[in-house]
């Protein structure tokens, strides 16, 4: 169980040592899902594909029996448009030896996973390769699950075995960390603006204030 590490600094993302797995985004699993509104988890799983794309997280997207549940979401696929889904049959994305493979590959031992559903595609490989050394990262609301009480008993479950509960958005500041990395900073603002909600309104002020030469210190 990976339990080490779970505060100071250290515990933090960044992209230098993070990877991203989406799994199963697909209509058949949106068609399910009650915890959530279905539009904010596509909102949020695209913009935090965007995200991973952004900060060059190198990003594996899983989808299972896609002949009968159907193609992944398209505004996730153009994120990664040459990319091509691993299709599953195994339940648990972990145990198919494939993905464990391209995550093994890229060297990096800061797991971070969404899935469709909670209790079931994310807390399963979550689960396991927490048992394994890694540090996940369940990543709540690009995820859900059938009904609110399923998703929450998930992410507790997940809590107990070690895995760390998050948003999109604190990935996002996490793998951003500072406002003066100036690379990766108009992406960040244009992503955020885009998938953001009330914050994204908000920042989109703010820089707009800026870019007018008004902004200021406390803006």
């Amino acid at each position: 169980m990976s339990t080490e590490n779970k505060a100071g600094l250290g515990a933090l993302l960044t992209p230098e040592e993070s990877v991203l797995v989406l799994i199963d985004h697909q209509p058949f699993q949106f068609a399910n899902l009650n915890s959530h509104e279905p539009a904010m988890v596509v909102n949020n799983v695209v913009g935090l594909a965007k995200t991973a794309k952004l900060f060059e997280v190198p990003t594996i997207l899983t989808t299972v029996l896609e002949d009968r549940g159907g193609h992944l979401l398209q505004g996730l696929q153009d994120v990664f448009p040459e990319q091509k889904p691993i299709d599953r049959t195994f339940i648990n994305t972990w145990e198919d030896e494939r993905v464990v493979d391209a995550v093994k590959a890229t060297g990096r031992k800061k797991l971070v996973l969404a899935g469709l559903w909670t209790e079931i595609c994310l807390a399963m490989p979550a689960i396991q390769a927490a048992g394994e050394g890694f540090d996940v990262y369940a990543v709540t609301d690009a995820s859900g699950g059938v009904s609110a009480e399923a998703h929450d008993m998930a992410v507790r479950r997940m809590v107990q075995a070690g895995v760390t509960p998050i948003t999109w958005m604190a990935v996002l500041g996490e793998w951003q960390r500072d406002w003066a990395r100036e690379k990766t900073l108009p992406g960040a603002a244009q992503i955020q603006a885009q998938h953001g909600g009330a914050s994204g309104v908000a920042f989109a002020w703010e820089t707009q204030l800026l870019a007018a030469g008004r902004g200021d210190s406390t803006s």
